[in-house]
């Protein structure tokens, strides 16, 4: 038997008025306890090595549609054109967003709980990433019109 321990966390995000530390986990992370090679009879045992594992950052929060209910929330994970996980109502910080009543994207000038009390003109995201109602997923938008996208493109992560 032998243990492992892996210890991380991303904790909050930073302050944007304060420099950006580097995340946790920047460097190489130890495990120790790794298994040992058997020694053939008549032999010690050499003592085994650490194992170094490569760093991961922290996943970085987006403001996502869901359909469901037709409001945006922060996506805490996400991939493959789907939000795993939903946080809080939010509004995206370009203020672009999927009104499903026409299904295009329009400004938002204001905002309650993740849904948009003030529609105005036709934009597109910041991210190029946009809902498409067809199949219910993000997708990259290779052209966007008028506050739709006529060509999506790969999936994308919301």
């Amino acid at each position: 038997m032998f243990a492992v321990l892996v210890v991380g966390g991303c904790g909050h995000p930073a302050d944007p008025k304060q420099p950006v530390p580097p995340p946790v986990g920047a460097a190489p992370v130890t495990v120790l306890g790794a298994p040992r090679p058997a020694a053939a009879p008549g032999q010690a045992v050499a003592a085994a090595a650490p194992v170094v594992l490569p760093a991961i950052g922290c996943p970085s929060p987006t403001c996502s549609f869901h359909a469901g209910t037709g409001a945006y929330f922060t996506c805490l994970a996400g991939g493959a054109g789907a939000c795993f996980h939903f946080g809080a109502p939010c509004t995206p910080a370009d203020a672009c967003m999927y009104d499903p009543g026409d299904r295009t994207y329009k400004h938002c000038g204001s905002s309650t709980e993740g849904t948009c009390q003030q529609w105005g003109a036709a934009c597109a995201p910041a991210s190029v990433c946009m809902f498409d109602p067809a199949d219910g997923l993000h997708h990259r938008c290779d052209e966007a019109v008028g506050g739709s996208c006529k060509r999506y493109g790969a999936l994308c992560a919301p």
